[in-house]
């Protein structure tokens, strides 16, 4: 009797064994919202190299898309009215966690999903109201921050000026609503130091190709003398149209990131995007392994780069000044 109870036990032991060894693997939903790109290059070989990036990153932590992680990619395509609408649609499918970018898909999702855990790229969090403070979040938000306020457009638009010493007016390319947030604030703190006229050059609506021409055409009209772009997901977008833009217009631009650089800009001094994606990744892999938001501090950039394009400046008719080409981090010919 002892034998076939001893006997019984281990049969039931291995069985549980067996069938804990033959349960399927976790697989985590995570949503993906862009404000503008488009789902299909939300993706590590969709041609953007934060992407890349922040999916090679995901995948040496051991989260493979298809087999434990499931991707539900959304893009707000711009239209800044539906956001909200937008935001609301992805809390309702209920993912483990929500990655977005800017600060007001930021302020959507905070209204919205009060419980879903949140990584998000923002430009200020503490002064959006989306944080209590970098190091110690509070809520479910956290993530990644790309500047540092009014140091960074300082920089920028001290490297401009150097570059175009007469410029009398700057102005500042970004959606409306981040003239009307502490990015705003800053460069309007920046300008006046420097004793520059800033000029909003203020998108609305759906932030598209029409909608950039119009702004393009109010900054000739207003006779701007240099731009800045500001680094607006819907920027990022449109980098190719902007660059193209300055150039048809003969407008000296200084941008967030070496890629509009690449693409013909003139000069940009920010940080390196795929740091911060790389960093978003980790931050992601922590809360699906159990840690709250609130107990991940938002992780600031801290290394910035100076790009400058002597091909299109010589277009413009612009001398780079040598102090700014002994600053620089990279100079393409």
């Amino acid at each position: 009797m002892k034998r076939r109870t001893f006997l019984s036990t281990l049969l039931l032991a291995s069985a549980a064994r067996l069938a804990l060894a033959q349960s399927p693997a976790k697989i985590y939903r995570i949503a993906i919202v862009h404000p503008s790109r488009p789902t299909a290059v939300l993706t590590e070989d969709g041609g953007i190299s934060a992407w890349a990036a922040f999916f090679k990153e995901l995948r040496q932590l051991g989260y493979i898309e298809g087999d434990n992680l499931r991707v539900e990619r959304y893009s707000g395509e711009g239209r800044t009215e539906h956001y909200a609408d937008l935001a609301r649609d992805v809390v309702l499918s209920h993912p483990d966690l929500i990655f977005t970018l800017t600060t007001r898909m930021g302020q959507h999702f905070k209204a919205t999903a009060t419980t879903i855990p949140i990584v998000a790229y923002l430009a200020d969090p503490v002064g959006s109201g989306l944080a209590r403070s970098l190091a110690q979040p509070g809520g479910n938000i956290t993530g990644v921050v790309p500047d540092v306020g009014v140091d960074l457009v300082g920089k920028q638009l001290e490297s401009l000026k150097l570059v175009v010493p007469t410029a009398r007016k700057v102005a500042y390319l970004a959606p409306r609503a981040v003239w009307n947030m502490p990015q705003g604030a800053a460069i309007r703190k920046a300008a006046n130091e420097m004793a520059v006229e800033p000029i909003g050059a203020l998108l609305d609506g759906s932030i598209d190709e029409p909608e950039y021409r119009r702004v393009f055409a109010a900054m000739v009209q207003e006779r701007v003398d240099a731009v800045m772009v500001n680094d607006s997901a819907e920027n990022y977008t449109n980098q190719r149209l902007i660059t193209k833009l300055a150039e048809n217009a003969r407008l000296p631009a200084i941008y967030p990131d070496r890629s509009f650089v690449e693409l013909g800009g003139l000069m940009a001094y920010g940080i390196e995007v795929e740091e911060l994606y790389r960093h978003a990744a980790h931050q992601i892999d922590q809360i699906l392994k159990g840690a709250k938001p609130d107990e991940i501090p938002f992780y600031q950039a801290t290394q910035f780069k100076l790009t400058i394009n002597l091909k299109t400046a010589k277009a413009l008719g612009l001398t780079i000044p040598q102090s700014l080409l002994l600053r620089a981090d990279e100079v393409i010919q």
